[in-house]
């Protein structure tokens, strides 16, 4: 279960790419954030699909941390070369789901960026304590 701490600042990603050529923002690689967490997204296909998996460097958690599967989608690529897009992490060593939405950017250098907001859901046994189950 990610904290708010394991990105640069609450709720925001800074994600470099480490694999996609520059000048236009392509999601598909191998992106890291300053914390070390990285993530995989395998291809986007025509309808904007994409699947990968996340590694996170953080956890809430005293679980083991393990690489889990994502699932998303980017608004379609057309004229615009910095897609908007949002993916579902199911984290495979707790039981929490991380959303995350943002877009890509390429910066005054040529590097892309991921630019994200996140959400993320624990289980709770109890409807009473669901107020502290969403961060």
């Amino acid at each position: 279960v990610p904290t708010p701490a394991a990105l640069p600042v609450p709720g925001l990603c800074c994600s470099t790419n480490t694999e996609s050529p520059p000048l236009q923002c392509v999601l598909t690689g191998r992106w890291m954030n300053d914390l070390g967490s990285n993530m995989t997204i395998g291809a986007v296909n025509g309808e904007g699909n994409f699947a990968g998996s996340y590694h996170t460097a953080v956890t809430a958690t005293t679980n083991e941390i393990r690489k889990s599967p994502l699932q998303g989608s980017q608004h379609h690529m057309n004229q615009k070369s910095q897609p908007t897009f949002g993916f579902t992490v199911n984290w495979s060593f707790s039981d929490s789901i991380t959303v995350f939405t943002g877009q890509c950017f390429v910066d005054e250098e040529g590097n892309e960026v991921l630019k994200t907001m996140w959400l993320l859901r624990s289980h709770e046994d109890n409807i009473k304590n669901d107020w502290k189950a969403t961060r």
